[in-house]
């Protein structure tokens, strides 16, 4: 066995080639001082092996040292041994017999160095491989604490169909896909009031028609200003139900509005938004407007069937959830101090779930714009979240950490909206942490999200149009009345256009915010044909002020950011009658710092 001299100078060398790694620390040199011995290995050896591991396709980016680091050596170490081992007959006292195999030759080697085997964590009783990380003492496994997550596309298949190439979208693509939304909502339209047919705005009529189409705005007529306004707003209909033509529209006296909410004294359109209208044109070259028809609510959850009730489990069960939406850290500066003060409130309440929102390393901050940083973002990323996250699921080995992105992380190879989750592999080993898309929908224990990192709530109230109206066939919910405030308005915008981002273009002035790929606008579909249902709680984190509100059948939060030391707590309780939303007691406010 080594002497201390030996172990020292390994020590020393191993610092010179790791040291400025991020994460290294003297536990690690440690056991990099066990493999040395163990396999023979120099510390420049050892230090090329590891930069195979983070040079390979699974493992580039993370160039950072966590507790996975050794595993993933003596994994990248192991297929060497294996293939050197010897494969000829070993003799004995009885003959000639068979070879052990590699894992015995591997134990032979081990057995002669005299090194403690479980102090190296090399052998297991089951395999030649170590354990892996999610394995180990203190790690759990989603589902202990009574917590069913379930993700409406999967998480392999969600990551594989929002990593699409950005920019490579044609012409006809993105036509089509805008054309594809007017034609479903038409559809539903049609079905919900009953009526036979749409009309085309741009046929002349005699007798009012029924007219769906998307709300677009004429720059000519917009005064300069590149709002929406009274004079320059115009309706675009489908290639199938009007050949794509755009109408201008006039609004006649005693505007109507047909299925809205009791109460409601006006409506707000955007560009973007898909509307019915009952009006006609008499050949004037404009569409006449005298009523809007509001588009049909999408049912609770409670009315639909929501995946596999055998694998989750029941509403009544509680959960106890945080919501943290970055930036996690100001404006001016790296510190991290928001984010460090929010780990010491979750380290003490151990919530079951804590949801974390993007932007982590924020490209509009400062210090990255430009380049004061001593760190890399993935370094940054490391060094703030990755570790705190793993420390904080040592303390509360039961509990569920989410991931959704933002369009501004720096850690983000995807930075366009819809967008991929991140791809993070020291988390994703864990699967305690769940890797999700921007936007994305899941549910837990039968409650069921909607999530976006997108300020879509801002966009809507800079780009709205307010026309005031007349009730007709209003509607309330659980004989409740209805809330018509701003908020309460824009977060049903979301709802009842069925789209995490219905504002289309975007206002180019944002549009930096967004980076919106039109040809994939099926993954901002707030529900899927199968799952028609509203979501029990819609997260949209917003710069306006942070709110909780019941619209309709949902709870609308915006958390408002970490920088400004705010943050949500949702509580959803056990059974109990009335409607669900008054099980859901959510806190928006600041924490303690």
């Amino acid at each position: 066995m080594a002497s201390g001299s030996e172990t020292t100078a390994l020590s020393e060398e191993l610092f010179k080639y790791f040291g400025s790694t991020p994460g290294c620390d003297d536990p690690f040199i440690g056991e990099c001082v066990d493999l040395c011995k163990t396999f023979n290995f120099t510390p420049e050896n050892l230090y090329y092996k590891w930069e195979s591991t983070v040079l390979s396709p699974s493992g580039i980016g993370n160039r950072y040292i966590d507790r996975t680091t050794p595993s993933a050596i003596k994994s990248a170490i192991m297929p060497k041994l294996n293939k050197d081992a010897p494969t000829q007959g070993i003799k004995t006292e009885f003959g000639l017999r068979k070879s052990r195999g590699p894992q015995a030759a591997m134990m032979d080697l081990i057995n002669r160095r005299n090194v403690n085997l479980y102090h190296v964590g090399l052998l297991d009783t089951t395999s030649t491989l170590p354990s892996p990380f999610a394995t180990r003492r203190n790690v759990g496994k989603a589902g202990t604490n009574k917590i069913a997550f379930e993700s409406y596309d999967g998480e392999d298949v969600s990551r594989n169909r929002r990593n699409y190439k950005y920019m490579y979208e044609k012409i006809s693509e993105r036509s089509e896909a805008l054309d594809e939304r007017i034609d479903e909502l038409a559809d539903l339209v049609r079905q919900h009031y009953g009526f036979p047919e749409l009309g085309d705005p741009s046929a002349s009529t005699d007798e009012a028609v029924i007219v769906v189409g998307r709300i677009t705005l004429d720059a000519e007529a917009s005064s300069g200003s590149g709002k929406l306004n009274e004079a320059s707003v115009h309706i675009e209909s489908s290639r199938m139900m009007g050949s794509g033509v755009r109408v201008p529209l006039k609004f006649m006296p005693n505007l109507k509005v047909r299925g809205g909410p009791k109460g409601q004294a006006n409506i707000s359109l955007f560009p973007g938004a898909i509307v019915a209208l009952k009006g006609r044109n008499g050949g004037g070259g404009w569409f006449s407007v005298s009523e809007f028809i509001t588009l049909p609510l999408l049912p609770s959850t409670s009315s639909t069937f929501l995946g596999d009730a055998s694998k989750q489990e029941p509403r009544g069960t509680s959960i106890s959830m945080t919501i943290a939406c970055g930036p996690f850290t100001a404006d001016s500066d790296l510190s991290f101090k928001p984010w460090s003060s929010l780990l010491k409130s979750l380290m003490s309440q151990k919530p079951g779930v804590v949801l974390l929102i993007g932007p982590f390393v924020d490209s509009n901050n400062e210090k990255i714009k430009t380049g004061d940083a001593d760190q890399t973002p993935t370094e940054l990323f490391h060094t703030q979240f990755t570790e705190n996250l793993h420390e904080f699921l040592e303390v509360s080995p039961n509990s569920l950490v989410l991931i959704v992105p933002s369009v501004r992380d720096m850690t983000s190879h995807h930075c366009v909206y819809p967008q991929s989750p991140l791809d993070i592999s020291s988390l994703s080993r864990d699967p305690r942490i769940k890797l999700l898309s921007n936007p994305c929908r899941f549910s837990l224990n039968g409650f069921t999200f909607a999530v976006t990192s997108m300020d879509v709530l801002f966009h809507l109230r800079k780009e709205q149009l307010v026309l005031q109206v007349e009730e007709v066939e209003s509607y309330d919910v659980d004989g409740q009345p209805t809330a018509t405030d701003t908020m309460t308005s824009l977060a049903r915008h979301i709802l009842q256009q069925r789209s995490f981002y219905p504002l289309f273009p975007t206002p180019l002035d944002l549009a930096h915010e967004v980076n919106l790929d039109v040809s994939h606008l099926e993954h901002l579909a707030l529900c899927h044909e199968e799952r028609a249902s509203a979501p029990d709680v819609l997260i949209v984190p917003s710069r306006l002020k942070h709110f909780s509100k019941v619209v309709d059948h949902t709870v609308a939060v915006n958390p408002s950011f970490i920088s400004k030391h705010i943050s949500a707590n949702i509580v959803f309780g056990g059974s109990g009658e009335g409607p669900l939303s008054s099980r859901i007691k959510v806190d928006v406010g600041k924490f303690l710092e």
